[in-house]
């Protein structure tokens, strides 16, 4: 989901795994896109772990910044939205797209622990949500 957004965004968009990015790497961007699985109903533990390390750091340096969100879930997302609605609104951080929850449905043992696949549908809606926030933030209307 990540990659299709990245090659929708563009030129000037950067990739940066939860685990890699600083709070210095979040504070020259201009905008976000917060890309991650539900994992029990709700974030992954790397990603709240980012926002864990960044959030203080960030705090009043980047209100107004436009964001989305893209959740792969294997039964409903809203979870993981929920949990990162919460903490970006601390930052007021601006939502400029409708949350983007792909369903995997992926309930049983197997097919959690099966290596996932995007539909070219689901893949076209990532790479257009990246591609509308690349342009936004390009021409400045965020």
């Amino acid at each position: 989901m990540a990659r299709a957004a990245l090659d929708g965004a563009g030129a000037g968009a950067r990739l940066i795994a939860a685990d890699d990015a600083s709070p210095a790497d979040l504070l020259a961007a201009r905008g976000f896109l917060f890309v991650c699985p539900e994992n029990l109903g709700g974030m992954t533990g790397t990603m709240k772990e980012m926002f864990d390390r960044s959030y203080y750091p960030l705090l009043g340096r980047v209100e107004g910044r436009a964001y989305a969100t893209a959740i792969a879930a294997g039964s409903d997302g809203r979870g993981a939205q929920a949990q990162i609605e919460r903490i970006v609104t601390g930052w007021r951080l601006r939502r400029v797209a409708e949350p983007l929850i792909v369903n995997l449905a992926a309930q049983t043992p197997e097919a959690i622990s099966a290596p996932k696949r995007l539909t070219d549908h689901d893949r076209r809606r990532c790479h257009d949500l990246g591609a509308a926030l690349g342009e936004g933030l390009r021409l400045g209307m965020f």
